[in-house]
């Protein structure tokens, strides 16, 4: 990774994370969109509706024949993304969840898997009420700490799923430092990391040992909240052709017009991302000083746990913060009721600000107890800082503050 970190104006708010990478704008703009694809040639890609493709002769077709199979459109926005991630290849599937699916796939009855203790809440709710019911045997560590990781690694494990940062509790794993340990282990595990609250621009886990990067593209590498889809890269072929096949097979492809759309979104990704990492870093620096807050979990704050981590593996961090308000759950929903310019809503990652209570809202299906130990109380509430401007970002959150403790 090459380039300068001076970031223009916003200098000082990078100083000291890992170098960017190299010329991403420019591949975001134009891997996979050169316009001699194209008969009119075209500078904007084409959308392919056409669910089948006319063949010279039988299976003697021109690259397409069916367009769950593959699609002009969808494999302009694969050749992107794998470009963005530093891979080989890239696969787009119909969302986040579905990418999940399909790489849980590659397992049989009788594999484990482990995963992070604390992810998206429709990744566990698949991990312990679909995929175990298959056959397969699914466990949670911490992966923070690599001595509970090494300790929850079984014969019969094929599969170690990370998200990070985690969601909502904002959790930073050592990608690095986990997929050498894993790897050493057993070098034929599969270390997949779930990289949606970073994007590709914030940070690249295949080149920190992972096998497998996949994202919720409907979040910040789309951008702009009207997307479902989900991405998967990689470098080693073997899984591109496994995961290929699986794509086809199971059928979770999502439309060329939504891959469009996501291909649309990444040309402005290098610009979103540094406008969500400024405005959280304020509203984090903003939250942290402020006496009806009980604790802010930010990764760009050196209160993070794992802050030094996050300046070695990442160029920066995302609009994600999680923080503790003071008092209880009626304190909570008060806070949340009284955003005026945010809205309380679940997704992230879009150009507009979002609040939600995760215990209630995006994590109301990981069992109780479960939330306990991780932290998800009822006075945890996640935001989306979007891309308003700072001052009213800052404006909403303490006028809402001031409705939850009026007193203060």
């Amino acid at each position: 990774m090459e380039g300068s970190n001076t970031q223009g104006e916003l200098g000082d708010l990078f100083a000291g994370f890992h170098t960017p990478y190299k010329s991403f704008a420019t591949d975001a703009i134009h891997v996979g969109q050169e316009p001699e694809q194209w008969k009119s040639m075209a500078v904007v890609p084409l959308i392919s509706l056409s669910t089948t493709f006319k063949q010279n002769g039988p299976g003697n077709h021109a690259g397409f024949e069916y367009s769950r199979s593959g699609n002009p459109t969808r494999n302009c926005l694969e050749k992107a993304v794998a470009a963005l991630d530093g891979a080989k290849y890239s696969l787009a599937l119909a969302s986040g969840l579905a990418a999940t699916v399909t790489i849980t796939h590659m397992l049989k009855a009788g594999d484990g898997i482990v995963s992070m203790d604390d992810v998206y809440g429709g990744t566990n709710r698949y991990f312990q009420r679909v995929a175990a019911e298959l056959g397969l045997d699914v466990s949670f560590a911490d992966c923070t700490k690599p001595q509970k990781l090494k300790e929850a690694l079984k014969p019969n494990t094929k599969l170690v799923w990370i998200e990070t940062p985690t969601n909502p509790t904002m959790k930073v794993v050592d990608i690095k430092a986990c997929a050498d340990l894993i790897h050493e282990h057993n070098k034929d595990i599969v270390v997949a990391v779930d990289n949606t609250f970073m994007s590709a621009y914030f940070q690249r886990p295949l080149a920190l040992g992972a096998d497998i990067c996949m994202y919720s593209a409907t979040k910040y590498m789309n951008g702009h909240s009207d997307v479902v889809m989900g991405l998967v890269s990689v470098n080693r072929e073997d899984l591109y052709e496994r995961l290929k096949f699986l794509q086809n097979a199971l059928g979770g492809v999502p439309s060329p017009f939504d891959c469009f759309l996501c291909n649309r979104g990444l040309k402005t990704l290098q610009l979103r991302m540094e406008r969500h990492f400024k405005n959280a870093m304020a509203a984090a620096r903003f939250l942290e000083g402020d006496s009806r807050v009980e604790k802010v979990i930010y990764p760009g704050l050196p209160s993070h746990p794992q802050y030094d981590v996050v300046k070695k593996q990442c160029t920066g961090c995302p609009g994600m913060i999680t923080f503790y308000i003071k008092g209880e759950l009626k304190h909570a929903t008060t806070f949340l009721k009284s955003l005026k310019m945010f809205a309380v809503a679940e997704s992230l990652g879009g150009y507009e600000s979002l609040a939600e209570l995760p215990a209630i809202m995006t994590h109301a299906s990981v069992p109780e107890n479960e939330r306990h130990v991780l932290g998800i109380s009822d006075t945890l509430i996640r935001l989306s800082v979007g891309l308003e401007d700072e001052e009213d970002v800052i404006q909403d959150l303490k006028q809402a503050l001031a409705a939850a403790h009026p007193k203060e």
